[in-house]
């Protein structure tokens, strides 16, 4: 997620969501994408993985807040989602790599670098003698939960990962299963959009793993939620005190993205705030793949209330400028949320804007997945962010696929 920029007045709210086919529900947003596709990739690059689980993080207290899922757009506020230097490339990872000094040894036990292998790491995570960046935790990190599984990669361009995911399964108060997945996009302009994204998704989904199997109906619990993430990222701006704030005014509070997913035995709901997006991809692909979800943005604005063509919209320099946020300087928190029945088995994909701008539409989105994407969910991330990656990776790029299961017999649409 790139730069912000505030004061732009928002425009008018999105129209009503188009119905999915193949599901019944609240609905899905039907824009149809300006970039073109990008050819299926490899899996991703082989890189250390690590655990985002938020084992530990406390249960969000319960809300009695009111399902809200289509609010009206209001207030003002724009983010943008672009820093001007990353249009241009430029790696800044490339370093003029020294012969070691057969003289100083690293000390036992001491991290060594991975670019020279002789160098030690320093505490600031640089070699002492080649002077390359070492990769950090974030940099690629990938989980399988159950049926559940996400890949993050910090891209081609960027110098970290801002965004983050956290993924689990439980169960509802009858004891069915239940799936979990929320993905966040830290917001680049603001300071610390890696911190915002990390405390946004874990508190998401201890909110959800602790009101799910206390029977709280999903887009409920989803929707309690976002308000949990908003809540955790609102902290960080407090935990940054007066001093701070009047030697750096000028200084956005930090913020992120959130998009989620619930997949019970026969229901699906999807949460978010901002432009992270959720589509839907039928296992059997003679059926139409959807998209979920429908940006916070000013391009979808500006579609919805008529004012552009979406062409003319997602090619202006202003598109990925985002209109909500989590944060504490977000002009009105408007979770968006949204119920669905599919009559087929499918996967869902959440992702950030590092994946679907090499495949904005839900047409292209279903060509990047694979086809055994609802049996190997891990490797389908892979491949997905790995499709990103050959497209440029302009972005951090981060993807969970949540597998939905056949309809029980008899079930059927509601």
């Amino acid at each position: 997620m790139g730069p912000k920029g505030d004061g732009a007045a928002r425009p008018a709210a999105p129209g009503p969501q188009a119905a999915v086919p193949g599901t019944s529900g609240t609905g899905a947003p039907a824009y149809p994408a300006s970039a073109g596709p990008h050819p299926a990739a490899p899996d991703s690059r082989a890189t250390p993985a690590s655990d985002t689980a938020p084992a530990d993080a406390p249960p969000a207290p319960v809300r009695e807040a009111p399902v809200q899922d289509r609010p009206a757009a209001s207030g003002a506020g724009v983010r943008l989602d672009r820093r001007a230097s990353d249009e241009g490339g430029g790696g800044g990872d490339d370093y003029t790599l020294q012969a070691p000094d057969p003289r100083v040894a690293p000390e036992p036990h001491a991290a060594v670098c991975v670019a020279c292998r002789a160098g030690r790491v320093d505490d600031d995570g640089y070699c002492e003698n080649c002077g390359h960046a070492q990769p950090r935790e974030r940099d690629h990190m990938e989980q399988e939960r159950g049926p559940v599984a996400a890949v993050s990669d910090r891209g081609l361009r960027h110098h970290r990962n801002e965004d983050a995911f956290a993924v689990g399964t439980t169960t509802l108060s009858d004891g069915s299963p239940v799936s979990v997945a929320v993905v966040c996009d830290g917001v680049s302009s603001a300071t610390r959009p890696d911190e915002a994204s990390l405390a946004a998704s874990r508190a998401a989904n201890a909110s959800l793993l602790d009101a799910l199997p206390r029977g709280t109906h999903p887009q409920q619990a989803m929707h309690e939620a976002i308000l949990a993430a908003s809540e955790a990222v609102n902290a960080l701006a407090d935990e940054q005190g007066v001093e701070a704030r009047e030697h750096a005014p000028q200084q956005n509070a930090p913020a992120c993205t959130i998009v989620g997913a619930v997949v019970t035995a026969g229901l699906l709901v999807v949460g978010w705030v901002g432009d992270s997006r959720a589509y839907w991809i039928p296992v059997d692909r003679s059926a139409p793949a959807a998209r979920l979800t429908e940006d916070d943005s000013w391009a979808a604005q500006m579609v919805a209330a008529g004012l552009m063509g979406e062409a003319e919209a997602y090619a202006d320099h202003r598109a990925h400028a985002i209109t909500g946020w989590l944060g504490a300087d977000a002009y009105e928190l408007e979770p968006h949320t949204a119920a669905f029945k599919p009559d087929r088995p499918g996967v869902v994909v959440v992702c950030t804007d590092g994946l679907w701008n090499y495949a904005e539409s839900a047409d292209e989105m279903a060509e990047a997945v694979p086809a055994d994407a609802a049996a190997r969910p891990l490797h389908a991330a892979r491949v997905l962010v790995g499709h990103a990656l050959d497209g440029g990776g302009h972005d951090n790029v981060t993807v969970a696929l949540v597998p939905f299961p056949a309809v029980p017999q008899g079930a059927g649409s509601a």
